[in-house]
């Protein structure tokens, strides 16, 4: 059996996840304190994330933590309502699923746009990876790109506003 390979508790081989590896990602997570990684070797990508929220934080001393938690909140709450206003602009080109964003055909190549290019409606502008399929996202009109939102690899929701044409 090869590093790779792994018996599942009922016995069957499952040659697609590698333990150690996720548990050395996990170790890795709390050693530098990230929220997120990602490696990919021979075909195989793992990403190991964990969610922090504002209870986990504050669990220690709540009444310290109330005065900071409402000041983190409102640069997020900025955040959103932002998200939200340009979502409704006229020229916002939003995601129309929940993938990974990618702003050139290939890793080394150069953007589809940049902020200030012409662009004509049915061009390319990004694409946004969902279940290993590759959707390219096109302008619906032409015009000038003045806001890029997203960057390379970025994970989107549906909805989320990708760049502004105008």
């Amino acid at each position: 059996m090869s590093s790779k390979d792994t018996k599942s508790s009922d016995g069957s081989s499952n040659s697609a996840i590698d333990r150690d590896l996720i548990k050395d990602l996990a170790g890795l997570l709390n050693e530098t304190d990230l929220t997120e990684i990602e490696v990919e070797t021979d075909g195989l990508r793992v990403r190991v994330a964990r969610n922090i929220t504002m209870q986990q934080v504050s669990v220690g001393a709540p009444i310290a933590a109330a005065a900071p938690a409402a000041i983190a909140a409102a640069p997020i709450e900025a955040a959103r309502s932002e998200a939200a206003d340009l979502s409704a602009h006229p020229g916002a080109v939003t995601s129309p699923m929940v993938g990974t964003a990618y702003t050139a055909p290939e890793p080394g190549a150069a953007p589809f746009v940049l902020e200030g290019d012409k662009v004509s409606a049915g061009q390319t502008l990004l694409i946004v990876e969902a279940m290993k399929t590759m959707n390219p996202i096109q302008a619906s009109k032409s015009g000038t790109v003045t806001r890029i939102m997203v960057s390379d690899g970025q994970p989107v929701e549906y909805g989320e506003p990708l760049l502004l044409i105008e």
